[in-house]
């Protein structure tokens, strides 16, 4: 029985391996110290079984009744008895925690906090994978199966994170695994009793068979190669805005990654991609309205005391139909319909496609697009926009004041309501809000009173460069500065009109860019831009504010109900019109004489820190163009490097000659003999040369050959054309042979003349492609580089064999094996 409780304790430690992609979830370490408890109840639940000898369907019961204790223990109802023992009431606050989970998946994206219904839902599924696991492990002894439900629990983030799943805890989860299969094949092993070698040698159990070592080294380039090959292979990392940078501020959050559309913190994800220093080109629409409002990308509606966040959307697919407003318009609420093409750039990667307000039909989109309608944006968590073409219907909605006016506001009990006014308490914008609300008795003219207030009267100045404030809130420091873009304008008039007990949400999207000659609007990086979005009752829904400067927005519209309160002068606009009197126009350029500021928007970026300039890239591709032409160069210097060693090694003549006294005073020059050893070295020179020139130039080198012999076959053979040529490699062959055998080598051969014809005879009779090869990347150097990578691989595998066997001789558990043998 000790083996299966072993085995039985290693499936829990590896379960709890396996749950390390929940890291990426939680933003605290909470939940692990929950699931460790529960998975050593269920673990000692199982050992206390075995040794019951209960059957197996005894230990799962008993499994299960320690899940039930643990789970009450650490997420009581108040009901239990003696604080762990449960009572209906406890399995009632159970199914509580569970439908409160389904509520909350859709409510937080990632990282969640610690909340007990999500902890608890991970806390059970944690310890249910650990029922399982034990008993595949365990039970039915099959380990191997056990990695499907240890597989269950890393389809979580990757259902969250979709292309972007952090690689550390997938390779924790998988040493795990390894460990339980290595453990149950010991176990095995053991069963047998003594193990020998090929060679009769007696081996202790736990020693590891050669077939073993091979298998974990399987094992670990296995796991090695999972987790490298997503990022070598395009489409399987990350989307398109996950390179991004992104600072603090409003909306502080990681840059978007092309997974689930929850984890896009949309002003952060747009902010560096819309700061570049060269423009981009986004979208192409083309609509059948004659003045179309934004074009819609995304809306944040989470509030928290670091800003706006987006929430997790849910949907319907779009290919089942979307819901028409235009079938309860309330009186003084015109609604058109319209048709819109929308042709979306390489450049623009994400899991949201753009649309006008209020689509109802669309066209070109498979099922994997999916609508919110209480959000009214399109997503998937499957695709991206990257490269689509689609076309949709598209409601379109004017308002005139008088309707919203008699707008009845929502009642409190509103989900809407309740969900879209929630905000951080921060006195200075509650005193705020008092003063600029008081005496309204109606949502809109609270709306329009807080949407005025961000005038350049009231000494709002639009800025690319935001200042600092010292409260330690964005929020009031905006306030206080008034100075910032249109991040900090949506963001700042959101969050007060929810002071003021009304909805409000920040959407994000593009201006009108630039009209081309088709009619096409050409929407680029500079049209980015957010808004501020307020619902009214009385089925209007939600209506559009723009609360940044018109006059520094390029491709801002204003409306009848929003008109431009920094116009010089405010004309009220015609029923159903779009852009007000001295507003600025959508085609106007940033230097417009009626312009408030010379700042023009550059689409989103983050609360109290500048835009970010783009760095040039141009740089970095050409220095990496120069590594990489170095890069190939190495081989081709490499050789010709050793080819002027070699021809500063052969010389001519090899003798020495010494200058000795005469008789009368003069001095003669008297040879002496010859240099044996410079003129052998000299001979091994020109044949290694004339041997890498061959492999160099794909004749075949014969290494059992002597000299002669592959002097005389080059002859007859790949320089019979060239009498030369010929002569000249019989002459190294004699030299070589010479060096090799005889007492005197060949000596005052002419060897560096031989060489160069030969060379040039061979260049002459091979290809263009080989002759190139043979300058740029020559196999002779490619060739010794291969041959020098396995003796080194050789001599390692060798040493660490060494170092191995040496390291066993004094393992505490073989000496303690021999002192027991003893």
């Amino acid at each position: 029985m000790t083996p299966h409780r072993n085995i039985g304790f290693v499936a829990a430690a590896a379960t709890l391996l396996a749950a390390a992609p929940l890291s990426a979830i939680f933003e605290r370490w909470t939940w692990l110290i929950q699931a460790t408890i529960v998975v050593a109840v269920v673990a000692g639940s199982a050992a206390l079984s075995r040794l019951a000898r209960a059957p197996l369907w005894g230990q799962v019961l008993a499994m299960l009744a320690g899940l039930t204790l643990g789970l009450t223990w650490i997420f009581p109802g108040g009901t239990e008895l003696l604080a762990f023992i449960p009572t209906p009431g406890t399995f009632a606050h159970f199914g509580e925690l569970m439908q409160t989970s389904l509520e909350d998946m859709r409510s937080y994206g990632v990282k969640v906090p610690d909340v007990d219904s999500l902890l608890f839902l991970a806390v059970l599924g944690i310890g249910a994978v650990a029922v399982v696991v034990d008993v595949l492990s365990v039970g039915l002894r099959r380990p191997a199966l056990a990695g499907l439900p240890m597989l269950a629990i890393y389809s979580v983030p990757v259902a969250v994170y979709l292309d972007s799943v952090p690689a550390t805890p997938f390779v924790v989860g998988a040493a795990g695994y390894l460990w339980l299969l290595v453990t149950d094949n010991v176990d095995r092993v053991r069963r047998f009793g003594r193990r020998f070698t090929g060679e009769g040698r007696d081996v202790d159990v736990w020693e590891a068979s050669p077939l073993a070592a091979a298998g974990r080294r399987l094992a670990v380039v296995g796991v090695a190669v999972a987790v490298a090959l997503p990022l070598a292979v395009p489409g399987m990392t990350g989307g398109l805005m996950n390179n991004v940078g992104a600072g603090p501020g409003e909306g502080n959050g990681r840059p978007g990654q092309g997974g689930s559309p929850g984890r896009i913190d949309l002003f952060a994800a747009l902010s560096g991609q819309l700061n570049q220093s060269q423009e981009t080109e986004l979208v192409k629409v083309s609509t059948s309205e004659p003045s179309p409002f934004y074009l819609r990308l995304g809306v944040v509606d989470d509030l928290r005391p670091s800003g706006f966040q987006a929430r997790v959307p849910t949907g319907r697919p779009v290919t089942r139909g979307l819901p028409d407003p235009s079938e309860r318009a309330p009186r003084g609420v015109e609604r058109q319909r319209y048709r819109a093409t929308v042709e979306v750039s390489k450049n623009l990667n994400m899991p949201l496609l753009p649309v006008y307000a209020e689509p109802v039909k669309a066209d070109d989109l498979n099922g994997n697009w999916l609508y919110d309608s209480s959000q009214q944006i399109v997503f998937s968590n499957r695709e991206n926009a990257r490269g689509k073409n689609y076309s949709f219907e598209y409601v379109r909605s004017t308002f005139s004041p008088a309707a919203l006016r008699a707008a009845p506001s929502l009642p409190s009990d509103s989900q809407v309501k309740r969900q879209l006014t929630d905000r951080p308490s921060v006195p200075a914008v509650e005193e705020l809000v008092d003063e600029l609300v008081k005496g309204k008795s109606n949502d809109y003219d609270k709306v329009r009173a807080i949407y005025e207030y961000f005038s350049v009267e009231n000494g709002f100045t639009y800025s690319l460069s935001t200042r600092d404030g010292s409260s330690g809130e964005d929020i009031t420091d905006f306030l206080a500065t008034k100075v910032g873009y249109c991040q900090q304008y949506a963001a700042a008039m959101a969050w007060l009109v929810r002071a003021a007990g009304i909805p409000a949400r920040v959407a994000v999207g593009f201006t009108n860019g630039s009209k081309a000659d088709s009619g096409t609007y050409v929407l680029t990086n500079r049209n980015l831009h957010a808004w501020t979005e307020v619902n009214f009752g009385n089925g209007i829904g939600w209506v559009p504010f723009d609360a940044t400067p018109a006059a520094s927005v390029q491709g801002s519209v204003r409306s009848a109900w929003a008109p431009d309160t920094d116009a010089p002068e405010e004309v009220a606009p015609s029923p159903g019109s779009t852009i007000a009197p001295g507003a600025a126009d959508p085609s106007a350029g940033p230097n417009e004489a009626d312009r408030l500021d010379k700042d023009t928007d550059q689409g989103l970026a983050l609360g109290g820190s500048d835009p970010a300039e783009q760095n040039r890239v141009w740089p970095w591709w050409l220095a990496a163009a120069l590594a990489l032409l170095a890069l190939f160069a190495v081989p081709g210097l490499r050789r010709s490097t050793l080819r002027r060693r070699r021809r500063v090694r052969v010389r001519a003549p090899s003798a020495t000659a010494l200058a000795v006294p005469g008789q009368r005073g003069e001095t003669r020059e008297v040879v002496v003999g010859v240099d044996a050893e410079s003129a052998r070295a000299d001979a091994h020179a020109a044949w290694d040369e004339l041997l890498d020139t061959l492999v160099d130039f794909h004749v075949r080198v014969d290494r059992t050959e002597t000299p002669r012999a592959t002097a005389e076959r080059l002859a007859r053979e790949a320089l019979a054309e060239n009498g030369d040529a010929a002569t000249g490699v019989r002459l190294l062959g004699r030299a070589e042979e010479r060096a090799r055998y005889a007492r005197d080598p060949l000596a005052g051969a002419e060897l560096q003349p031989a060489l160069r014809t030969v060379r040039g005879a061979l260049a002459a009779g091979a290809d263009r492609r080989t002759r190139l090869l043979a300058a740029l990347l020559p196999p002779s150097v490619l060739q010794r580089w291969r041959t020098a990578l396995a003796e080194q691989s050789e001599r390692i595998v060798t040493a660490s064999g060494q170092a191995r066997t040496q390291m066993l001789r004094w393992s505490p558990r073989r000496l303690l094996a021999g002192r027991t043998a003893r």
